[in-house]
């Protein structure tokens, strides 16, 4: 190698690093240049992200991305919402057909190899939703049921790791999984905690198991793995909702009615961002 290369390779190794350096540190910039924020949400996870009777994408998650698109953009119209399923929400960061995910997803070691979680707005823990006269009355007496999960949820992931005799019927997605369970296609519905005791309220004949499959645990939007100027961005903008107490108007709106009187909103949202285990 001659001097002339030598003096070439750091120079081209420089200067990659400071492309990719301004590539991240740009994103918000991009986002702006669009003019548009693209996030991903659920349809048909009531009350958190689903379309109404008017055609209109709503819920908690829902109007959440609409006021970040607000205090990033000015215009909370100035979002695009891309329909997910929990199986399709990593790979859609991954191919940048979203900036952001909205949809439920609870942070877990494995998933925080492969995307960036922001901090939490949301608490959950997973149960099992059963008819009200089944028989089953705990978590052991499924060993023998069929249980429905949904494809790519933590339910799904902690039954196959945890319970890998279990037989599971998986569906992609959640409106799939309950329309199962109402036609008696499996014993019991795994699934997030608040999702059914939605469920359970608005169709009478359910209950929820008392047991839980796994511990409580933070939901977070999740950002592409390595968009630290997004991620850090969104961090900053729920802890300033937070001054405000946003998270509980967005509760008292999509989410008290769905749940027993006298919940504690604190059992169900982490306002600013600030998560106490």
């Amino acid at each position: 190698m001659n001097i002339k290369t030598a003096l070439v390779f750091p120079l081209l190794a420089i200067g990659l690093l400071a492309g990719a350096a301004a590539h991240a540190e740009g994103y918000l910039d991009k986002i702006k240049a669009r003019d548009k924020l693209i996030v991903g949400v659920f349809s048909d996870k009531p009350p958190f992200g689903f379309v109404n009777e008017k055609g209109d994408y709503v819920g908690f998650d829902t109007d959440l991305g609409r006021r970040f698109a607000k205090d990033l953009l000015g215009d909370e119209k100035k979002i695009e919402f891309v329909v997910v399923e929990p199986a399709s929400r990593i790979p859609f960061l991954q191919s940048d057909k979203v900036d952001l995910i909205l949809a439920n997803m609870t942070v877990t070691p494995e998933r925080a190899q492969v995307v960036d979680f922001t901090n939490p707005n949301l608490r959950v823990a997973v149960q099992a939703l059963v008819p009200e006269k089944s028989e089953v009355n705990s978590l052991n007496d499924l060993a023998k049921k069929t249980t429905i999960v949904t494809t790519g949820t933590t339910a799904d992931i902690w039954l196959t790791k945890n319970h890998p005799d279990w037989k599971l019927l998986k569906f992609e997605k959640n409106s799939e999984s309950l329309q199962a369970l109402a036609n008696g296609r499996g014993d019991a519905y795994a699934q997030d905690n608040l999702v059914l005791f939605s469920w359970a309220k608005q169709n009478p004949g359910y209950r929820v198991l008392a047991q839980k499959l796994g511990d409580e645990a933070p939901i977070a939007p999740a950002v592409k793995k390595g968009n630290v100027e997004l991620r850090d961005w969104v961090n900053t903008e729920l802890a300033n909702l937070g001054k405000d107490k946003y998270l509980l108007k967005l509760y008292d709106q999509y989410v008290r009615s769905q749940l027993a009187d006298g919940t504690d909103p604190a059992a169900v949202i982490v306002e600013g961002g600030a998560w106490k285990p």
